[in-house]
């Protein structure tokens, strides 16, 4: 009982961050119908300054990063990114009333990750003076791609095994790969990353987005939490399966990450602060580079569903409810 009363103490302490604070608000005023609003050009360019950020700071890491350390973690990355697509397709399939095609994307879209949910993390482990690897975001695209690509992939095949009735199929797997790559949130924490590992970006890196990455991460949780309340209202039009899943997923996502990273913990030394980073980005959905992916890659499925999915529940569990719980779960298991 004392472990358990310690550890909702330490989960309900979490909820005390200002950044919980900014996602909350945004929701509350969306509910009481304010006017407010914030154009989407400040989002995209919000966005990109927080992964520019930190793009520059994990390629600057990785330069004098021991690579070694670094190999099981993204080696853990591309696994869990596979399998949470896989296992969420395999779960659609079984749901009744379940548009193939909206599963698949809905699946993928939870394999893929969140910039902002990320950056919330990285914030809140700052302000419980828990360490990381500076390189431990990086590990953002090692799940991201593969988990798009292969839910596009298998969408892919299987509805053209449907027309074709169920004879082989060509798929353009790399057509797809230059299309996750292409996108806004990857393409801004990729050059982040090169310019970190090929310049002596530092100095521009501490003057100019390091002072400015808690304002701006602030205005982006405003702007998820009101978006976030007005998805609920496309996600009533679909089915409730959507929801439940959004619930659970990303809890589930974070646990089996969480267990990998300790394993990775136990062989490389990987931090404690790395395994709860590993554990965010696995039960996060993406809401920037996948929604764009999967609408060009699986054009047949309903986006009220799978982004509805994502942005009204899951985006919010992940933050809310999921981030805590892995601080608070570290702190217990590590004695941190």
């Amino acid at each position: 009982m004392d472990f358990l009363a310690d550890f909702f103490i330490r989960f309900l302490v979490q909820f005390q961050s200002p950044t919980l604070g900014f996602l909350i608000g945004g929701m509350l005023i969306a509910a009481l119908g304010s006017k407010l609003k914030i154009p989407n050009p400040i989002y995209q360019f919000v966005v990109f300054m927080l992964l520019m950020k930190i793009g520059l700071n994990g390629g600057i890491e990785i330069r004098e990063a021991n690579l070694f350390a670094m190999a099981l973690p993204a080696f853990f990355s591309i696994l869990i990114g596979l399998a949470i697509v896989r296992v969420g397709i395999a779960i659609f399939g079984l749901l009744p009333g379940v548009n193939s095609a909206d599963g698949f994307a809905t699946a993928g879209l939870f394999g893929a990750v969140s910039a902002s949910t990320l950056a919330v993390a990285i914030v809140m482990l700052e302000e419980e003076a828990i360490a990381f690897e500076a390189w431990a975001p990086a590990l953002y695209p090692f799940m991201d791609i593969p988990a798009l690509i292969l839910a596009i992939v298998m969408a892919n095949i299987h509805m053209k095994k449907e027309e074709n009735g169920g004879g082989e199929v060509d798929v353009n797997v790399w057509g797809i790969v230059k299309e996750s790559l292409r996108g806004s949130a990857l393409s801004a924490l990729l050059l982040g990353l090169a310019l970190g590992l090929f310049t002596n970006s530092g100095s521009v890196l501490e003057s100019f987005y390091e002072p400015l990455f808690r304002g701006f991460l602030s205005i982006l949780m405003l702007i998820m939490g009101m978006e976030a309340y007005d998805r609920i209202k496309e996600l009533r039009s679909v089915a409730h399966w959507y929801a439940i899943y959004a619930g659970f997923a990303p809890l589930l996502h974070g646990l089996i990450a969480f267990g990998l990273g300790y394993i990775a913990h136990l062989l490389v030394g990987f931090s404690p602060g790395g395994v709860i980073i590993l554990s965010v980005i696995a039960s996060s959905n993406s809401d920037i580079s996948g929604p764009p992916t999967l609408r060009a890659g699986i054009p047949s499925a309903n986006p009220s569903s799978y982004i509805g999915a994502s942005t009204s529940v899951g985006t919010p569990v992940a933050i809310a409810v999921a981030i805590p719980l892995f601080i608070a779960l570290a702190q217990i298991v590590f004695d941190i």
